[in-house]
């Protein structure tokens, strides 16, 4: 049975706020009523119904939002940055919480705690804090309960999911699969120890470059003596979020526009390796989980979500930025069919010409005018109106580079991401081409064309022992073959009639001129007879053919 049955108070819950919202569409769902195609209510309507239904439709928005691929900008853009307006959890019950997680008194372990949050999301909430030895450190408690509030929305979503996929909507978009990827990423999030092991990840992978000082780069240390499941202890970080920093302060002398413009490289370069390098990057880049240190470094926070790239899709999407700046349709539309999960070739034509049509405004423009983002987006919108499907990393891949796009034009409005990635496109060929280590790469490569020597000769002697033998056979089709064959057999038909005509009625003629007895006049006259006979049905076969040219 559907599961709203058996969440009767939560339906009544969002069955208000869809009636106060006006979103006729899923108030026919939840009321049993006609739905007809699916039409979702305008983006900021969306976006407050989301809001109002609490912690765990935030967080369906803000997952939305980093698909692109599913909804339109419009709706990317009114689900960006959506914040849940939760107040903090009442220190007491967050207090109960880092207990369980600690298992031993507070007091062993803080000499000081905020008790005011100095931030709070529908997940968890963030207080600042002194451990015993002096060291400062933030704590992410998890909201009390939340776990339990996750859990029943899910199955509310997973049972409207399964009601969508009925429709043709639900079927183009497979919303029940969708509809669980949702879950197990908010599932994730819950357990904070993989939140850590990202956090250290991203450490490792950034802490070498050939393109940036690694040390300008700063990712918080995990406390993993004191994280748990619902509780993070991270390295406290000094420091102001990067649109709000002041690059003049304790330096009057510094040149604010060649700071910024260094900021900035130093941001798309790390982002940059992250994505096509490492494979492995933070995929929600926004104003607040960058932080200007008051040293001058920049750091990373907040890596609860976090993107994946496989090498055949870095190397597809490098060919891609190429494609791109170069605004070859063609190849665009080859890139995109491969990266799709299935995708039938015969699509590639109209993708194409539809293709061809968007990059055609961007052909009197210089690269420093092309906004990378919104190409991005517009070939992904292009991909959904065409009905393929791109897998779902292709989402956080957009999402990142529209938020880091976003938030450098915000801090430089003269910076262009195409224009300072365009000098490392080198290198990534290079890596592609051969590896992180090219004397790996080429022994490598020196032992595939030894294998490929010494099987050679045994495939070359096979070969002609089948030869030789006479049990090679070629198998060859080609389409309408059949037709040309048929048509070079009538041909060849009508050619050798001819020739037996033309014989016929010389033959007639030399019998005729050498007449001497009846007989062979008779003779004569009967080849002659027979041959102007056949050579008039060939005649009239061939003008009944229509085939004289």
């Amino acid at each position: 049975m559907f599961p709203l049955t058996k969440i009767s108070a939560r339906q009544g819950e969002i069955l208000e706020v869809v009636f106060r919202n006006g979103w006729d569409y899923m108030r026919g769902i939840l009321t049993g009523g006609k739905t007809g195609e699916p039409q979702l209510p305008p983006p900021a309507v969306l976006r407050n119904i989301l809001i109002e239904l609490g912690p765990v439709y935030v967080k369906l928005g803000q997952l939305l939002s980093t698909r692109p691929d599913l909804l339109p900008a419009e709706y990317i853009d009114a689900l960006t940055d959506l914040q849940a307006n939760v107040p903090p959890v009442p220190w007491r019950e967050v207090e109960n919480v880092i207990r369980e997680q600690l298992k031993k008194p507070i007091e062993e372990v803080f000499s000081y705690i905020n008790t005011n949050a100095i931030a709070a999301g529908s997940i968890a909430q963030t207080h600042k804090a002194t451990l015993k030895d002096g060291r400062l450190v933030a704590l992410k408690v998890q909201r009390p309960g939340i776990d339990t509030l996750i859990e029943r929305d899910l199955e509310l979503i997973r049972g409207l999911a399964e009601l969508v996929a009925l429709t043709d909507f639900g079927k183009d978009y497979d919303l029940v699969a969708l509809a669980e990827e949702f879950a197990l990423a908010l599932t994730a999030e819950l357990d904070f120890t993989q939140e850590a092991r990202y956090t250290n990840q991203l450490r490792r992978n950034l802490s070498k470059s050939q393109w940036f000082e690694p040390k300008q780069i700063v990712i918080p240390e995990i406390n993993w003596q004191l994280t748990s499941e619902k509780l993070l202890v991270l390295e406290w970080l000094e420091g102001v979020p990067l649109l709000s920093a002041d690059l003049q302060e304790n330096n009057s002398k510094v040149d604010i526009s060649e700071k910024r413009r260094a900021i900035t490289r130093l941001l798309f370069r790390t982002f940059f390796q992250q994505i096509y390098i490492d494979g492995f990057f933070h995929a929600d880049p926004h104003p607040g989980n960058i932080f200007y240190l008051k040293d001058g470094r920049l750091a990373l926070l907040d890596f609860g979500m976090i993107g994946r790239l496989d090498p055949r899709s870095q190397q597809i999407l490098t060919e891609m930025l190429l494609a791109i700046v170069d605004l070859d349709a063609a190849r665009c539309a080859q890139l995109t069919i491969q990266l799709a999960d299935a995708a039938e070739p015969e699509k590639i034509a109209d993708l194409e010409s539809d293709l061809a049509k968007m990059l055609r405004k961007y052909y009197n423009l210089s690269l420093s005018q092309i906004n990378l983002s919104q190409v991005v987006y517009e070939l992904l919108q292009i991909a959904r109106d065409n009905k393929i499907r791109l897998p779902s990393n292709m989402g956080l891949y957009a999402k990142a580079i529209a938020n880091l796009e976003g938030v450098a034009r915000l801090f430089d409005p003269e910076i262009n991401l195409l224009d300072e990635i365009k000098p490392l496109m080198t290198d990534l060929f290079r890596k592609q081409l051969f590896g992180d280590d090219i004397l790996q790469t080429t022994l490598r490569t020196a032992l595939d064309i030894k294998s490929l020597s010494l099987q050679s000769p045994r495939q070359f002697e096979l070969l002609l022992d089948r030869v030789t033998s006479e049990t090679l056979q070629w198998n060859l089709t080609l389409k309408e073959l059949d037709g040309l064959r048929r048509s070079l057999d009538d041909s060849a038909n009508r050619i050798s009639f001819s020739i037996v005509v033309g014989s016929l009625i010389i033959g007639a003629a030399i019998t005729f001129s050498q007449v001497q007895t009846p007989q062979q006049t008779f003779v004569s006259s009967a080849l002659f007879y027979a041959a102007s006979f056949l050579g008039l049905w060939l005649i009239i076969s061939i003008l009944r053919s229509g085939r004289l040219k």
